[in-house]
């Protein structure tokens, strides 16, 4: 198979798994025509070794990667009591959500936003100030302007002061890249599903990445995709952003009953990559205080949005 077809077609599985966010955070129509320049312009001008479709670990890379792998678990583990909290209720409110809820998200279209949606109305329901924020930044040198789109949780304490947390619930699609090797795949797969914590620790998170992935891509010869590089990335948390609080509470009025059979997958991928991650980790309450929690989430969104 030639390298520059497979890098064609992953790259453009990459544009369609963001862009189901278009127009819900993940691009607008002009950036995803600069994103689309942006890959041609890499398949014409990038190296690409067709002598090496073989993804192997080096010695050195493995070495290198085993060293990252160990950062990003403690980065993930390293979390203070209050992110720990939000996390936990996070994982309980998308194992609550059920595909019959997107119903009461209104929107025009469906563009894989309505779990970003419930999530947000769940969390204000639980008591958080949380919030969907719509980054948007200009392109400049080789990063093309674009939009984003995530959640966040504002912590306030007694003293005044707060504490902003991230909120993402595609996280690990931010890093997938063409013929990983299999280290760089290990890695992938430690991420959180879902992360949750401070704008620090997720730029830790992504130069941890970035430069895992420049590895992996380097065993093959690869270069890295401007697209998976650093400043690409941080312009989508790190940009200028809106928050907003009830999203879906400003419906366009029209016959038009979306279609969320995109949202439907996306949910069952959520759910069982987030069932499998909760089985392996530590972190998790007691099972009684869970099913209390469940129950009481349950009363909250049948009260809420039969008002709906």
């Amino acid at each position: 198979m030639d390298c520059k077809i497979y890098a064609a077609v992953s790259s453009d599985v990459w544009i369609r798994r963001n862009g189901e966010a278009a127009g819900s955070g993940g691009f607008s129509h002009e950036s995803e025509h600069d994103l689309a320049v942006m890959v041609s312009d890499f398949l014409e001008n990038g190296s690409v070794d067709a002598d090496s479709w073989c993804s192997s670990d080096s010695d050195s890379g493995f070495s290198d990667l085993a060293l990252l792998a160990e950062k990003i678990s403690y980065h993930k583990h390293s979390m203070d009591q209050s992110e720990s909290d939000v996390l936990s209720v996070v994982w309980s409110l998308v194992q609550s959500i059920s595909e019959k809820d997107f119903q009461f998200v209104n929107t025009s279209s469906c563009n894989a936003s309505c779990i970003r949606f419930l999530l947000v109305k769940l969390l204000r329901l639980s008591g958080y100030d949380a919030a969907l924020c719509a980054s948007k930044w200009q392109g400049c040198s080789k990063v093309p302007g674009g939009d984003y789109e995530y959640l966040d949780v504002v912590n306030h304490n007694n003293s005044g002061n707060s504490e902003r947390l991230i909120i993402d619930v595609d996280f690990r699609s931010h890093f997938e890249i063409a013929r990983a090797v299999p280290s760089y795949d290990a890695i992938l797969n430690s991420l959180p599903v879902v992360f949750v914590g401070t704008l620090t620790t997720l730029k830790q998170l992504l130069q941890v990445m970035v430069e895992a992935a420049r590895i992996s891509l380097k065993q093959n010869s690869m270069p890295l995709p401007p697209w998976r590089s650093l400043a690409y990335l941080q312009a989508k948390w790190q940009s200028p952003y809106q928050r907003q609080f009830n999203p879906e509470e400003n419906p366009i009025h029209s016959s038009f009953s979306p279609d969320h059979k995109q949202c439907n997958g996306h949910l069952r991928r959520l759910q069982s990559s987030l069932l499998f991650e909760i089985e392996g980790e530590s972190l998790l309450k007691p099972m009684n205080s869970d099913n209390r929690r469940r129950m009481k989430l349950e009363r909250w969104r049948h009260s809420s949005f039969g008002n709906l």
